[in-house]
């Protein structure tokens, strides 16, 4: 199955300072910006976009249960997930499945913007965070 990146996932202390560096320094477009309490999120979002290239800049609004906190509290600020488009998510999930890949069942969401997300389990990726997504009903951001 194809996958291309979707978008970069950074972890960030302060979001507004951060959205500046990117609009300054990068030239980076802000192409919308929200507040996501859902259970396992729990971050103010912006996502930033230069030369048609994404970064999703995420910040933490709950210091004790948002999963953005507790990575900047292990491992610092900076990326914190690498996210592939696919397809079809669900086709993608059996093929992941086939390979003896595991998902977080319980991050398995849609977002505000339509896209459909999951993600796949550190312990089979050699640590890293990757989101596989989808966007099954296409909004236009």
């Amino acid at each position: 199955m194809k996958k291309t990146i979707d978008h970069i996932g950074v972890a960030v202390r302060n979001l507004e300072d951060t959205i500046q560096f990117y609009k300054n320094v990068l030239g980076a477009k802000l192409i919308d910006q929200y507040r996501s309490d859902a259970k396992g999120v729990e971050s103010e979002i912006a996502i930033m976009e230069v030369d048609g290239a994404r970064t999703e800049l995420l910040a933490p609004t709950n210091n004790t249960t948002s999963p953005i906190a507790r990575f900047i509290k292990q491992k610092g600020k900076g990326v914190h997930h690498i996210a592939y488009r696919v397809d079809d998510l669900d086709a993608a999930l059996e093929e992941l499945e086939q390979q003896g890949i595991r998902t977080l069942k319980d991050s398995l969401r849609i977002n505000k913007h339509g896209r459909r997300l999951i993600y796949l389990n550190p312990a089979d990726t050699e640590g890293t965070i990757i989101e596989y997504c989808d966007y099954p009903v296409k909004k236009d951001l």
